[in-house]
């Protein structure tokens, strides 16, 4: 049966995988305690980066606290990837990465703390206060990584709000996006990408051979002109060709 909890080591690089529950009673395979990943945790005092790759719906927060604080203990840098989802405490957990890279096909979903209760009314009041107490230590894990207030972060839990990549990356929950081209070598896309903003920045009528209203004529006079009227302004094709030439020039032409 394939693991889905594990940790290997190759050199000074130690890699987990986190793809299951975070439970404190780890019944199947997969499901990850803050007990055993600890352990493994001490035995790398040497390591020197940890890659932590995360696809879990969460779990109990405790736990998922624990993960949390024992890689932010570690002295090794510590980069965490959202390989699908890292949902409720496994996004916490995310959060612990010096680094934190996504996917561009996964997700963050971040929510309050919830729990099973039952009892009389001052019993659930209680409940309610000791939530919003656990619910905080969430928060702060985020709030030391994101660029938003605590006010927009208690609306976005409040929400149960999912997150793709871009958003993660504007509000400082990631800090980087891994997608399916990895070479690193600008594209036609990029080209077009790049012309577009051109287009956008320049003044009217600068690259698309648009120029304003011509002025009213003067009066008529009588003596013939002495200057040579004005050339005509660029066709739009001419410009645009010139652009696509100059921004080929830098980027390469070949389309990866």
């Amino acid at each position: 049966m394939k693991k889905y909890y594990a940790l290997e080591t190759e050199g000074d690089h130690a890699t987990i995988n986190i793809f299951g529950d975070i439970t404190s009673w780890p019944w199947l395979e997969s499901d990850v305690s803050s007990y055993n990943l600890v352990q493994e945790l001490d035995a790398l005092q040497d390591a020197g980066q940890i890659d932590v790759y995360i696809n879990s719906y969460g779990g109990e927060v405790a736990e998922g606290l624990a993960i949390y604080n024992a890689l932010k203990r570690h002295k090794a840098k510590v980069v965490t990837h959202c390989e699908g989802f890292a949902c409720s405490v496994a996004s916490v957990i995310f959060m612990a990465g010096d680094e934190r890279i996504m996917s561009n096909a996964s997700l963050l979903m971040i929510h309050n703390a919830w729990t099973y209760t039952q009892g009389n009314a001052q019993e659930l009041r209680k409940e309610a206060d000791d939530l919003d107490t656990i619910t905080q230590a969430s928060k702060n894990a985020y709030l030391e990584r994101v660029n938003i207030d605590a006010a927009e972060l208690s609306a976005m839990m409040d929400s149960e709000k999912w997150l793709d990549p871009a958003e993660c990356l504007e509000k400082g929950f990631a800090t980087a996006i891994v997608g399916d081209d990895s070479s690193g070598k600008p594209s036609q896309q990029a080209k077009q990408a790049v012309y577009n903003a051109m287009r956008k920045m320049e003044p009217a009528g600068s690259l698309t051979g648009k120029t304003d209203p011509e002025p009213e004529p003067p009066a008529i006079r009588m003596e013939e002109p002495t200057e040579e009227p004005p050339e005509d302004p660029p066709k739009k094709e001419e410009t645009e060709n010139k652009v696509f030439n100059f921004i080929t020039a830098i980027f390469g032409d070949k389309e990866e």
